[in-house]
């Protein structure tokens, strides 16, 4: 089987640790084109992420623009056709599972069963707190919420949950989802993180584990999987060292893998070998007609060697 491959969004988060300067001065026709880029070039999904507000603390750092998950894929799935769309990652604990699983049920009928729900536990303290939630507990009650969004995203209108922090039953909603099983990916590769996913989810996104620690937290994966008899198909994902598909002609930083298409093949290709079903990209570009010619590249040069 080939290696499937997607991509974080840029323009929709705009952290320092991985945003290029043009973002700052990008939009929504930027976000429609680089989607509708990744559409024609064969990538599996796009990915936005989530946050709802940034403290002042953290705001140089982070940036507080992050555009809202749900209305950004909705708005791309209208532009697209073909391309999966992938929260990466919701951090599902700041909101009532069925909030959520209203907003991304309604994205999954919109888009026709186009929907990727990865979720996580979130990690900034005065964002839980200025919405109510538990930032101390938001570990456990992860875990209870993948719980119940597994039945509020399911076939039934009425959907019945009884836990500890979340009771509902004899509330319905519609529409549903149109596929009759949401994947649910995972985030993080913390210890506790990497046991949710492999017991709770079907699919695994490691927070850019590097090559040479993929292995064992694969391996541990599969451990408690079968351990658990947990038999269920399961994608287990990577994030790539920045990319850039050709020999540029600025300085792309000394991690960025640069090359000829088949030269970034052979090196990408490591990661199946290592048990990895897809692998998440993100190229090195200085605006936005260069990062679109080089997702084009990827899928029509790179992508037939994986």
């Amino acid at each position: 089987m080939s290696l499937a491959y997607g991509i974080q969004l840029p323009v929709q988060s705009q952290s320092t640790m991985y945003a290029e300067p043009w973002e700052a001065d990008a939009g929504p026709a930027d976000l429609v084109e680089i989607a509708r880029a990744a559409d024609r070039a064969g990538f599996v999904y796009v990915a936005a992420c989530d946050h709802v507000a940034i403290p002042r603390r953290l705001a140089e750092a982070m940036s507080t623009v992050w555009y809202d998950p749900v209305a950004t894929l909705a708005h791309l799935a209208a532009v697209t056709t073909r391309v999966r769309l992938l929260s990466h990652v919701a951090v599902v604990g700041l909101r009532h599972p069925l909030v959520t699983a209203k907003q991304y049920a309604t994205l999954d009928h919109l888009s026709g069963g186009r929907l990727v729900l990865g979720v996580g536990a979130g990690h900034v303290r005065e964002e839980f707190e200025a919405l109510g939630a538990d930032f101390e507990r938001r570990g456990t009650v992860l875990d209870e919420t993948i719980d119940a969004l597994r039945v509020a995203l399911g076939p039934d209108e009425f959907p019945s949950h009884h836990g500890k922090a979340y009771d509902f039953e004899g509330l319905g909603q519609r529409p549903r989802p149109a596929q009759a099983r949401v994947p649910v990916w995972v985030g993080g590769s913390s210890p506790a993180a990497v046991r949710r996913a492999a017991l709770r989810g079907d699919g695994w996104l490691p927070q850019g584990d590097p090559r040479d620690r993929l292995s064992a937290q694969i391996e541990r994966i599969r451990r408690l999987r079968a351990e658990a008899g947990v038999e269920e198909p399961f994608t287990v994902g990577a994030i790539t060292e920045p990319l850039y598909v050709g020999t540029p002609s600025w300085n792309v930083g000394r991690r960025t893998l640069t090359g000829p298409p088949q030269a970034l093949a052979a090196s990408l290709s490591a990661y199946p070998r290592m048990g990895v079903d897809q692998i998440q990209v993100r190229f090195r570009c200085r605006g936005r007609s260069e990062l679109i010619d080089q997702i084009s590249a990827f899928g029509a040069e790179v992508a037939p060697h994986l």
